[in-house]
């Protein structure tokens, strides 16, 4: 779903229609030409428990990933190498801005993938700093990351365009899970997938 990612969804609609409001009322030769606009979303429903049928958001966002990684199978340390991210904005309305979007939310998302382990045993947090609770720096960032503008308008997002900002975050970790189980043959069903987990699952494999 895209329905978080709304801020150009929901405000870019109001604008459209302000505008057209103001348009009108200045082709009347009204002077000021002063609009106001309330946009709202279509509805949404949830699940019919006899159908099966639902429209739990009012639009929705594709994006597909491909990885590469190394794995060092005597440490367990998982290398991100490359990243292919493709992602269907309906349309790009300002292109720098999405592909920047995209590669800075796959950086977020190779973190949390990779690296950022929050440890909690009896109400203690286990992983208190930043020795302890990693996060991607400048040496973390992938060699190659490739990203894709798909355009296929949405048809009530305004101009086309669809809410992108969270998209690219999602399928990186399952990306990384597969390529890992391509490599290693082992499947890793928790992350961050510190070298220790992923050591752990290739020993007991």
């Amino acid at each position: 779903s895209a329905s978080a990612s709304r801020m150009t969804f929901m405000a870019g609609n109001s604008i459209r229609g302000a505008a057209e409001l103001a348009l009108k009322k200045w082709r009347d030769e009204e002077r000021p030409a002063i609009a106001t606009f309330r946009y709202e979303p279509p509805a949404t429903t949830s699940m019919d428990p006899d159908t099966g049928y639902s429209h739990p958001n009012f639009a929705y966002g594709y994006v597909a990933q491909v990885v590469e990684v190394e794995v060092d199978i005597e440490t367990g340390q998982v290398r991100l190498l490359d990243v292919v991210c493709a992602d269907d904005v309906g349309k790009a309305i300002n292109p720098q801005q999405v592909i920047g979007q995209m590669e800075g939310a796959i950086i977020q998302a190779a973190g949390y993938a990779l690296l950022e382990n929050f440890i909690m045993k009896e109400g203690r947090v286990l992983t208190p700093h930043l020795s302890t609770y990693l996060i991607p720096t400048v040496l973390d960032i992938p060699p190659s990351i490739k990203s894709v503008i798909l355009e296929n308008p949405d048809l009530v997002g305004p101009w086309g365009v669809r809410g992108m900002s969270e998209m690219p975050m999602l399928p990186l970790a399952p990306a990384i899970a597969a390529a890992i189980k391509d490599a290693t043959g082992v499947w890793i069903d928790a992350f961050p997938f510190t070298p220790d987990r992923v050591w752990r699952a290739i020993k007991n494999s």
